[in-house]
């Protein structure tokens, strides 16, 4: 099977994004619950602090399929909502090439 990256693109509700960076540091936290999750890391635009990415690697599909659903990320995911300035926008990646990463 082969690795499954994410990239996510997320926007703060107007005048929510520090409160967004902690919620999603929450999820953060949250996601040692999940066996397979190889990176699950956050960044900030500098030139615009409102959008955020995660940057997510799954080790397959059995891994990418339980994302989310334990009891923790749930949790926390439930905790960002009125945080958001809208859906996420999710684009579901195949690894070519990676340094300090297995692919």
């Amino acid at each position: 099977m082969s690795k499954i990256t994410i990239i996510a693109t997320l926007t703060a509700a107007e005048g929510k994004v520090d409160e967004l960076i902690a919620g999603l540091e929450a999820l953060i936290q949250a996601a040692d619950e999940e066996p397979g999750l190889e990176v699950y890391s956050l960044h900030q635009d500098p030139e615009n602090p409102g959008t955020l990415y995660f940057f997510e690697v799954y080790a397959d599909e059995d891994a990418f399929a339980v994302h989310g659903k334990g009891e923790k990320m749930a949790a926390a995911m439930g905790a960002l909502g009125g945080l958001l300035g809208g859906r996420p926008d999710v684009k579901t990646l195949t690894p070519v090439a990676a340094k300090g990463l297995d692919i």
